[in-house]
């Protein structure tokens, strides 16, 4: 139990080896400390795992996970999180999911649930309030994930796997509804462990410190959001699809496997054309005001429609300028639960060693007619398929490329060029879990998507890049959208990007790194709460810990420096391998003639290490205890700088 409000108390443990079921110990220290959500989920599987220890090991726990604003109706907060060793990198994955099944997990009593253990047979996990119930499903085996879902009552949160996870693809993803737990192979971690679905229902609501103060505060944002000129215009008007027209014009469009940043006919692929040609309505995750989901029609369906990273990287990625085919696969995709990211950074990756002549896998760029059966051969793992199905860093293991493999820590990177945003490109180099855009920080919405600082340059872009991880992590925790982060930036920094103020902002943000290094060392300065971040003023009011910007930002720093400590445990290089781009990124100029156009990585690292208070990509023992990290028994046989 738990004298904070805002959450149920309970953390819920399932061992599928014997069909167990029991409560997890998590104390109120422990709920201040990490807030919920992924840092929760890093801290609980930090003080597991040990080293050499896989993702297909039957000791290999899955974590869900919500946050303490889940079904306290805040805006954009009906986000659940999975964590788990990644198979696609070996290292931590944490995938979030705007589905039904984290509301419907907290109201069936619980905050979170860890399961352990394999099944011997396919397994559908019913929890309903405090009973657990396993039951063999053999015949739900080969299910889409739309199929398998439509097997429980609507009452039910349920989080299934499609064919991809049986068979386990690597990148093979969790379903929740139409939204997807998509990155690192969460999927295949539930296909190993024999879980088709897990279904939740229960009748049980989570009490509120000051529901008064909650609901004018919860008003308050939404109307924040509702007038931001990205939350409240942009993504409610033409989705993340929006972003392919800018990205266009800033270079920043990955185009040909990366090759490029701009595609000839990116206007066929665009928000706009998405908006005139396709769109029903828009949708959204239950308290969202923003509204960002596209409705299409596919066959007769209503369906959702594709996000920006889609559009990105099964078009001009491919060069695909067939809108059609583009809303057909993201479908497709989903309905065999495969995350679209990997799957098309495999195919393009596929697509030029093939033109290279380093593997004849008979995938062409442009050609993309036979992409349908292609996925089915993924899913299955048949043919060219069961090839694919490993991702982009095994196959360049196996048939060279190296330097094209489009992948960080071997996750396939999304849509976003970064020797158009460099800042990105640092982003993507030390994110956590690989080549992912928000655990990256998503320095593009100020490199060119909402503001236009220089995106080439190195300056202050390590600083900023930290601020906007340690952001983006907290926001995670409590239970937030990622996508609320947009409108931490003022709106008038938007909507009037040639004023004198904002041109004053963007050069400010260039030399900010004295005074980001001096918040990152004691965060205890910004010990105040301001309306323009109301994450910790919403968490004050829902669950009565003492929040401030200060401390939440740390909070977002104690998140990262677990997931970095628990990787090094799983394995990770320290040193200059730490944190890598392909050459392609960091050697190749992406305007033939221009030195800018490449990301200058080593000059931005060496910057990122010391504000982090990190030694060679390993945080010190100094930094680990400053910020609060329960740490494991097991560091002294691996952890390289437990002294510094």
């Amino acid at each position: 139990m738990t004298n904070y409000k805002g959450y149920m108390g309970k953390v819920l443990f399932v061992d599928l080896k014997d069909k167990t079921y029991k409560e997890f110990p998590w104390t109120d220290k422990d709920r201040e400390r990490t807030v919920g959500g992924k840092i929760m989920a890093a801290d609980i599987l930090l003080n597991h795992i040990k080293p050499g220890m896989k993702a297909f090991d039957e000791d290999n726990w899955i974590v869900i996970t919500t946050g303490p604003l889940t079904r306290c109706k805040s805006p954009s907060s009906t986000r659940f999180n999975i964590s788990t060793i990644s198979p696609l990198t070996g290292i931590l994955t944490s995938s979030n999911c705007g589905g039904p099944f984290g509301r419907r997990l907290k109201k069936a009593g619980w905050d979170a649930m860890i399961i352990t253990g394999k099944a011997d047979e396919l397994t559908w996990i019913e929890i309903d309030n405090d009973i657990v119930t396993f039951h063999d499903v053999p015949e739900m085996r080969g299910m889409l994930t739309g199929e398998a879902q439509k097997k429980f009552a609507s009452g039910n949160g349920k989080l299934v796997i499609g064919p991809a996870g049986e068979n386990k693809v690597l990148y093979a993803a969790a379903f929740s509804g139409e939204r997807a737990a998509g990155r690192g192979g969460v999927g295949a971690v539930f296909g190993d462990k024999n879980i088709k679905a897990i279904t939740a229902k229960g009748n049980q609501e989570p009490e509120i410190y000051d529901q008064e103060r909650l609901d004018f505060l919860n008003e308050q944002w939404t109307n924040q959001l509702k007038k931001h000129p990205i939350t409240g215009a942009q993504l409610s008007k033409l989705g993340t699809a929006g972003l392919v027209a800018p990205m266009q014009a800033h270079r920043i469009l990955a185009t040909k496997n990366f090759s490029e940043g701009r595609f000839e006919n990116f206007e066929k692929v665009s928000g706009e054309e998405l908006t005139e040609k396709y769109l029903i309505k828009n949708g959204g995750c239950q308290t969202c005001p923003m509204r960002c989901e596209r409705r299409v029609m596919h066959e007769g369906k209503n369906v959702k429609g594709p996000e920006l990273e889609t559009l990105g990287l099964l078009g001009p990625n491919l060069m695909n300028d067939d809108l059609a085919k583009i809303i057909k696969w993201n479908y497709e995709l989903d309905e065999l639960g495969m995350d679209t990211i990997s799957t098309a950074g495999s195919i393009a990756f596929a697509m030029e060693l093939q033109e290279k002549g380093l593997w004849d896998s008979g995938l062409q760029f442009g050609q993309t007619d036979n992409l349908t059966e292609v996925f089915e051969d993924i899913a299955h793992r048949k043919g060219i398929g069961d090839v694919l199905a490993d991702g982009t860093r095994i196959m360049s293991e196996k048939f060279g490329g190296k330097d094209f493999a489009i992948q960080t820590k071997g996750m396939e990177l999304a849509a976003y060029e970064p020797r158009g945003a460099v800042g990105q490109g640092l982003g993507y180099a030390t994110a956590n879990r690989g080549g992912c855009h928000l655990n990256a920080g998503y320095m593009v919405v100020l490199e060119g998507l909402g503001l236009n600082m220089d995106a080439y340059t190195p300056k202050g872009k390590a600083g900023l890049t930290i601020a906007f991880q340690n952001v983006m992590e907290a926001a995670s925790a409590a239970g937030f959208c990622l996508f609320t982060s947009y409108a931490v930036l003022p709106w008038f920094l938007i909507a009037k990007p040639t004023s004198i103020t904002t041109r004053l902002v963007q050069n400010v943000f260039k030399f900010s790194a004295p005074v980001l290094y001096i918040a990152s060392k004691f965060p205890e300065i910004l010990a105040v709460n301001i309306p323009l971040v109301q994450y910790p003023r919403v968490l004050n009011a829902a669950t009565g810990m003492k929040y401030n910007v200060g401390k939440f930002l740390k909070n977002g720093a104690l998140g990262y420096n677990t997931e970095r400590l628990a990787n090094i445990i799983l394995g990770q290089p320290v040193g200059p391998k730490a944190d890598t781009l392909p050459k392609r990124l960091t050697d190749e100029e992406q305007v033939s003639g221009n030195k800018k156009t490449k990301v200058p990585l080593d000059k931005m690292k060496k910057s990122y290490y010391i504000i982090r208070g990190w030694k060679d990509g390993a945080p010190t023992m100094h930094t680990l205890k400053r910020l609060g990290v329960r740490i494991p028994d097991c560091i002294k046989e691996v952890f390289p700088y437990g002294k510094g």
